[in-house]
Order: C-alpha cells, then sequence, then structure tokens
C-alpha cells in the first residue's frame, strides 16, 4: 500500500500536476491540503477518470482538504466532534483497505504569540484528541498533511534562525510530541536518521535553489503500521516544474 501527503497550493492551479503525478507514481491514497476550492467545483470527473475517487471538503480561497483513493473509501468524516461544525475546512478522514487515514492542514499560526499561533495550540489539541480516539477505534491509522511544524532541528536548513520562530517553537514541537506519545511515529524517521531532506521551500529569494526548506508535511504511522513501512520519502521532482507548489509529495509505502 502506497500512502502520499501534498500540499498543492490551489488544486485549480496545479491540477496537471496532480494528474501527471498521480500516472507516474499510483498511490493507493493521495492526500491533498490547500485545495481552495469550494466543493461544487472540485474536478471529481477528471480524476475518475484518471482512476482516482475523491472525497472532499473545501472553502473559497482559502485551506480545502481532499482524498484520492483507487478504491472508494468508507467512513467518510468532514467535522470532527471536537472543533465547530462551521470552522475551517482543514481535516478529512475515510478507511481505505482496513487503514482508517486522517489527512489534516494545520493551522499555520503567522507569528509566536499572535492570536492565529493561541488558536493553532487550541486546534492542535482539538485534533489530538481526536486522533486518540481514531487510535482507540482502529489499529491501521495513518495521519498525514501539511503540520506546519518541523519535528526538530533536523528537518530546518538553519536551526538558529528559526530557533523560537513559528512553525519551529517549542509549544508547537510539543504539540506534536504529544502525537508521538500516543504511540505514532514520524514514517520518515524510520528510514533516515540524517537532516537536510526538507518538504516545503518559500517562494521567496529562490527558497528551493538555496536549499532554504523544512520539513513540515508529515506522514505518521500507528505501530501496526509502522512495522510494515517499507520505505518513507519526499519527492522534489514536482518542486522542480513551472508554476510549483511550494509544497512537494510525501511519501510512505507499506507492505
Amino acid at each position: 500500500m502506497k500512502i502520499a501527503s501534498w500540499n498543492v497550493n490551489s488544486l485549480n492551479v496545479r491540477l496537471q500536476h496532480v494528474l501527471d503525478w498521480l500516472e507516474a507514481h499510483q498511490p493507493d491514497v493521495l492526500g491533498l491540503q490547500e485545495t481552495k476550492l469550494i466543493d461544487d467545483k472540485f474536478p471529481v470527473d477528471a480524476l475518475l477518470e484518471a482512476g482516482y475517487h475523491s472525497v472532499y471538503t473545501g472553502q473559497k480561497t482559502y485551506n480545502g482538504v481532499a482524498l484520492l483513493s483507487r478504491e472508494p473509501g468508507e467512513a467518510i468524516v468532514t467535522d470532527i466532534p471536537q472543533l465547530p461544525p462551521d470552522s475551517e475546512r482543514r481535516v478529512i478522514a475515510g478507511t481505505f483497505d482496513d487503514t482508517r487515514v486522517i489527512n489534516l492542514y494545520v493551522v499555520n499560526g503567522k507569528a509566536v504569540g499572535s492570536e492565529k499561533y493561541a488558536y493553532k495550540l487550541e486546534w492542535l489539541d482539538a485534533v489530538t484528541q481526536y486522533i486518540d480516539d481514531q487510535l482507540n477505534e482502529h489499529g491501521r491509522v495513518v495521519v498525514i498533511g501539511d503540520f506546519n511544524i518541523a519535528p526538530d532541528d533536523r528537518d530546518v536548513h538553519d536551526p538558529a534562525k528559526w530557533e523560537e520562530k513559528i512553525l519551529c517553537s517549542t509549544p508547537e514541537r510539543d504539540a506534536l510530541a504529544r502525537l508521538f506519545e500516543m504511540d505514532l511515529a514520524d514514517s520518515f524517521r524510520l528510514h533516515h536518521d540524517d537532516g537536510g531532506i526538507f518538504s516545503w521551500w518559500d517562494y521567496r529569494m529562490g527558497g528551493y535553489q538555496r536549499g532554504l526548506g523544512l520539513r513540515i508535511d508529515l506522514i505518521l504511522t500507528s505501530p501496526e503500521m509502522s512495522e510494515t513501512c517499507l520505505a518513507s520519502y519526499v519527492d522534489v521532482e514536482p518542486r522542480k516544474l513551472e508554476r510549483p507548489s511550494d509544497h512537494a509529495p510525501v511519501v510512505a509505502e507499506f507492505a
């Protein structure tokens, strides 16, 4: 089983990138973030023609998440009880081949100490409660998405520059660590101890070309999934395309 995650930063702009990537890599499930589409505009037919079913929840201009799958998903959830039903479209979950996949677009937070930063920590707390419930209900759980948190300094191109800044602050990392304490593993770290491998590069100042990146796109696995994880990696090729997303896809493969 191959599960992937990709913040596409507008599916309308990068639909062809997604279609080409699906054809080349054939994941069983691909989670998208920042689709930036209302539901009526989601390209269901184009994706179905490519061999993928779609479930999605979106809003105009901002946010939006989706799960694309070779086989239809079951028990789809787009509103979780821990968050108000009119909250931003940032969570979607479904079951695929007995594996519960939870796709998140975590709040950015803007700046440490801001109101949006406080909301990010509150949002993470609520979603962590939901994930805990899912882990108690399902043995095979994979949590994917743009977490907007670099887990540790290996995931930051310049740790000193980013120290205690947004995406790298101690409270954010502590919130992520609570997921690890629930026996979720960072699948990438099951296979790579080294640093310097990133999934996001700022558009400004030639971030990608200069290697100024962070690894903030993650695939977290429950113990049952971790035991069968054969590989986990970042595919940087789409970041080299014309008009790319600022994120690259991340992938985990399971026996």
